[in-house]
């Protein structure tokens, strides 16, 4: 089975810095367009870093790039989000997942930034 085990969350004040990790497992890892997702209340999931198998470069969203830098640990099939500059409208859960994504996301990892 899928498992993508997101951790690192917590609460940050707006400027700070985080680190989020997921370790997976169940499917190949190497070459995969694995990436990072958040979902806000009420919001739509949004797309935000995320590795690509047919160009092989990372594309960010727009609303992350420049602040938020996505890396990845073949060897142990996991997956890091650097998170940097955090603004309030960074609060949300965290998932990470391949694109086009598995159909299980795991828990996620809740991020909170205040002012």
């Amino acid at each position: 089975d899928v498992q993508l085990q997101a951790s690192g969350g917590g609460s940050v004040q707006a400027g700070g810095s985080l680190t989020l990790s997921c370790i997976t497992s169940g499917f190949s890892f190497n070459g995969s367009a694995i990436g990072w997702f958040r979902q806000a209340p009420g919001k739509e999931r949004e797309r935000l870093a995320c590795y690509s198998n047919t160009d092989g470069g990372i594309h960010y969203a727009d609303s992350v790039k420049g602040r938020f830098t996505i890396s990845r640990d073949n060897a142990k099939a996991t997956v890091t989000l650097q998170m940097n500059s955090l603004k309030l409208e960074d609060t949300a859960v965290y998932y990470c997942n391949t694109d086009p994504p598995f159909q299980t996301w795991g828990q996620g990892t809740q991020v909170t930034v205040s002012s």
